[in-house]
């Protein structure tokens, strides 16, 4: 009688899908993907990819844990307020998944480290807050040809997509061509409900799935978004 081992035991759930099995796991397990962001949508982001085995998760983020991140963080913990965001989420996913490998970036995205690091990663998906950050990530992944994988959230509103991927891929600039007057638009508030970006980020965790492993119908070039306080959901091609 043959027994699993323990990484196989691991990945047991995932391994009986055929859209992933032994060979998705494969891909998965060499897979380097970069979250910006380890806030709200960050933590499902990087908790799920953890769990499924993603081989490397690049994480950044310069910020501390603060009484009103944990609503909605669940990567934190009242005993962790004040600490560094980045320090703290690499324990936590350390303690669920050592085989993950974790490279930290403590310090934010700018025009000048964008590229090196979007280089090194197979993909990067959005956890940030801001339509700066969304810039620089659109730039640099198209420059790197590496999917973006773009998500956003406030209330009980949120939205998801994939962008550059394909001949004919669409671009976050796609989605908000005048970079100048969307970083000039009033701050829309931080009104938010904890399970949207549970909601949406999980969404944006199985997107990074369904690219590494070829299944499904990935929101390429598309537009998903999502209203919880109806469950209305639309998509529409970009």
């Amino acid at each position: 009688m043959t027994t699993s081992s323990p990484s196989e035991s691991r990945y047991e759930r995932q391994l009986h899908l055929p859209e992933i099995g032994e060979e998705g796991q494969r891909k998965i397990r060499e897979a380097r993907i970069l979250i910006v962001g380890v806030g709200g949508l960050g933590s499902p982001i990087s908790l799920y990819l953890t769990g499924a085995g993603v081989g490397t998760l690049g994480l950044m983020d310069d910020d501390v844990v603060s009484i009103t991140n944990l609503h909605r963080q669940v990567l934190y913990g009242e005993d962790q307020l004040g600490k560094p965001k980045l320090a703290e989420a690499v324990e936590r996913l350390h303690r669920l998944n050592s085989e993950v490998k974790l490279e930290p970036y403590p310090y934010r995205l700018t025009r000048e480290n964008a590229a090196d690091i979007v280089s090194k990663y197979d993909m990067v998906i959005d956890g940030c807050d801001n339509f700066a950050t969304r810039f620089l990530i659109d730039d640099a992944c198209r420059e790197a040809g590496i999917p973006y994988i773009y998500g956003a959230v406030r209330a009980f509103d949120g939205q998801a997509a994939v962008f550059n991927v394909g001949p004919n891929a669409r671009h976050y600039r796609d989605l908000y061509p005048d970079e100048a007057a969307t970083l000039s638009m009033p701050h829309p508030g931080k009104p938010l409900v904890g399970m949207t970006p549970a909601v949406v980020g999980s969404v944006l965790a199985e997107q990074a799935l369904q690219l590494i492993c070829g299944y499904g119908e990935p929101l390429i070039n598309k537009l998903w978004t999502i209203d919880l306080s109806t469950m209305q959901t639309f998509t529409i091609e970009l």
